[in-house]
């Protein structure tokens, strides 16, 4: 039988060498072991320094062998230890072994490859892997893979050398005119230069073309759901002159911002299309995304159909309620008392809302009543019907999973719009990889009126002293008739908790309403909380009857309380930076400048405080993005549920390799468009059926 990309791995490299690959990696095919690419590479002459051996350091080495030396050991001296000296002339450390040992000799230059331990003080490698230069030599190139303490470098060289030699019909991914275009190598050359390189360059230009690969892949399934978004129905939801859109604007006590008149115009003209919007818009905190999202709503309501926003948490979903009831005012109150003439109707439905309560919505939405629903995932629940959805407006998009959207839109035969808000900035390139089949907007610029806030980081490991003045500075904002937060990471009401050294909310609400806050209207709120006593929380801290609300992360977005001006957050280190940028969103919406005090038990040179510090640094959401992305792991960024798609890239980064990525969703969208099924390219077809078919689908269906 001929080796291909699928065949076994074990018949080719043997049962012996497969098992650590499969143990180490996962490996189980040729093309498992083909992809795994050298990290780097080492030139003959280029020895890596012993000097900088550290214990416990994985390493691969090349060196010369100085000495050899056999003791006897164990009862009788029937064993025996083999110490073989080697050096890089920068240093030297000697290797292990308690069995026989062949295939090294005194003189010979070769690559070692263990994890460094230490014995009486000296360096050591016990049991290193370990294989002459040989034909290294007249190549001049040392690849060095990614590897562990059982499938170390010199193994996995040895097996991708059995591979290459042994697989046939390697399979083309690229389209030729791509790689013609590009100056590609074919794929069979390419792998042999990845490998078996005679220069690094050569190296290094076979890792660009399997970089673009990778990109090329994963763009050509964004691309396809583009074309197939744009080729499927909508009901055109056109604008009517002087309906609720117009009256709200009409009514409106401000001036819409240049990015949201823009950002409204488009998207009303892609209402107005027979083909589904599918839009992300992003913006900073604050920055009016509700009030573009309601005109987008209110339009369509106009043109006869509903409207739904799709919200992660019931703090959330009630908050959008209340806001959206309260800008439309008696545009809100169809058949009810001082309702305007033509208004609609504004309902919730969560999970935890009465019987009676949730069977007045849902009457309401099936007869068209409601023209506009607000909610949690109980929208997507089997028995909510709509009589006729027009736009669904998912809020905080990267909270909810593939199938949670597909619930809500894919279950009409003709398609209702789609509008995205995320508020958490993202950078471009992962908003290409992430968000690569929407129309992307981004709203930058703040209403007027917005007031700035000021951010400091409390070093309280340092400077104890400070909480104090913390507490002062909260109750002198209180003292001015304003309100605060405080924020902290866990609610501390579970055994689970009792060890953590963090500030549990239970045990600061407690220690405030008796000590530094004492006095003052304190509230709590937590995610453990019924819905009805959240909403009673939050309906209170609005309405100024709780001066400072203890609160977990349920505040972290959309909720608006404009008359508070101060936010602690407790263990701030704890926090990334995205989510610090969301929380200080919450004060200064109102007339007066916010202040958000970042306490901290972290050391001042640790990673954690230099997160801080950036974040006091700027108010700049999309600088703050772009630097939390690149102080991340790549599938931190990518998201741990995302282990297919993450398995998918080898050598593509999103972090850094923005042009690639650039490049290859032009090159994927015009080969999209001459081709939409692929039927031209089966190889790339089945590359593209291979990465929807992992995990990786649910990451890029995020959207």
């Amino acid at each position: 039988m001929p080796v291909t990309l699928t065949s076994s791995l074990a018949p080719v490299i043997g049962d012996k060498s497969a098992k650590p690959l499969t143990k180490a990696f996962g490996m189980q095919t040729v093309g498992d072991l083909l992809r795994h690419y050298p990290r780097r590479y080492l030139e003959i002459g280029q020895l890596t320094p012993m000097s900088s051996l550290e214990v416990d350091q994985h390493v691969t080495i090349m060196a010369e062998v100085r000495a050899i030396k056999t003791f006897p050991f164990g009862p009788g001296g029937r064993r025996t230890r083999t110490e073989v000296l080697v050096t890089d002339q920068t240093g030297e450390i000697t290797l292990t072994f308690f069995s026989r040992v062949f295939g090294i000799k005194t003189g010979d230059v070769g690559l070692f490859s263990g994890v460094v331990g230490s014995f009486r003080g000296k360096l050591q490698l016990t049991h290193p892997q370990h294989d002459a230069i040989g034909d290294r030599l007249a190549r001049g190139v040392v690849p060095i893979y990614p590897a562990s303490a059982a499938a170390g470098s010199v193994l996995i060289e040895r097996c991708v050398g059995l591979a290459l030699d042994a697989v046939e019909d390697l399979p083309e991914v690229l389209p030729d005119e791509v790689r013609r275009e590009r100056g590609y190598a074919d794929v069979a050359a390419s792998f042999e230069s990845i490998h078996r390189p005679y220069s690094v360059a050569e190296g290094m230009a076979a890792k660009a073309r399997f970089r673009f690969e990778e990109a090329f892949v994963m763009q050509t399934v964004l691309a396809q759901r583009r074309h197939r978004a744009t080729a499927s129905t909508a009901a055109a939801r056109p604008p009517r002159d002087g309906g609720l859109h117009d009256r709200f604007v009409a009514q409106l006590p401000f001036e819409l911002t240049r990015g949201q008149q823009e950002i409204s115009d488009a998207v009303s003209a892609e209402l107005a299309s027979a083909h589904p919007m599918h839009r992300l818009l992003q913006g900073e905190v604050g920055s009016g995304k509700t009030v573009v999202a309601l005109l987008a709503m209110l339009q369509v309501v106009d043109a006869g159909g509903q409207a739904a926003m799709l919200a992660p948490t019931e703090v959330l979903a009630a908050q959008h309620h209340r806001t959206i009831t309260r800008m439309l005012g008696d545009l809100s109150r169809s058949g009810m008392l001082g309702g305007a003439e033509g208004a609609t109707r504004v309902r919730l439905l969560t999970g935890s809302m009465g019987t009676r309560a949730r069977q007045e919505s849902l009457l309401d939405l099936v007869t068209g009543e409601a023209g506009i629903v607000v909610g949690t995932h109980a929208l997507i629940q089997e028995g909510v019907e709509f009589a006729d959805l027009g736009l669904v407006v998912v809020d905080e998009q990267h909270r909810f999973g593939v199938e949670q959207r597909a619930a809500l839109v894919d279950r009409y035969e003709t398609r209702p719009h789609v509008l995205v808000m995320t508020a958490t900035p993202i950078p471009r390139t992962v908003a290409m990889t992430v968000f690569g089949d929407l129309d992307v907007s981004v709203l930058t610029e703040l209403p007027a009126g917005r007031q700035p806030i000021q951010t400091n980081v409390v070093p309280i490991a340092d400077r104890p002293a400070w909480l104090e003045r913390a507490w002062e500075r909260v109750r002198e904002e209180v003292g001015r008739g304003r309100q605060a937060y405080v924020v902290v990471s866990r609610i501390g009401d579970e055994s689970s908790d009792a060890d953590s050294p963090t500030s549990s909310l239970v045990e600061l609400h407690e220690d405030l309403a008796g000590g530094a806050l004492h006095g003052l209207r304190l509230g709590a709120l937590h995610g453990r909380m019924s819905a009805d006593d959240k909403d009673a929380v939050m309906s209170a801290f609005a309405a100024g009857r709780i001066d400072v609300l203890v609160a977990t992360t349920v505040v972290e977005v959309g909720v608006d309380v404009p008359n508070a001006t101060v936010m602690v957050v407790m263990d701030a280190e704890r926090f990334g930076i995205s989510q610090l940028h969301q929380l200080r969103g919450r004060v200064g919406r109102g007339s007066e400048p916010g202040l958000c005090l970042l306490v901290t038990t972290a050391d001042a040179a640790s990673p954690s405080a230099e997160r801080l510090k950036a974040v006091a640094s700027t108010t700049d959401g999309f600088e703050l993005s772009r630097l939390d992305v690149s102080m991340r792991s790549e599938g931190d960024v990518l998201g741990t549920r995302q282990s297919g798609f993450r398995s998918s890239l080898r050598l593509l980064s999103v972090v850094r390799d923005e042009d690639v990525i650039v490049a290859a969703r032009e090159v994927a969208t015009a080969v999209v468009e001459a081709d939409p099924e692929l039927a031209g390219h089966p190889v790339l077809a089945a590359a593209v059926a291979a990465l929807e078919a992992t995990d990786g689908a649910d990451y890029l269906e995020r959207t």
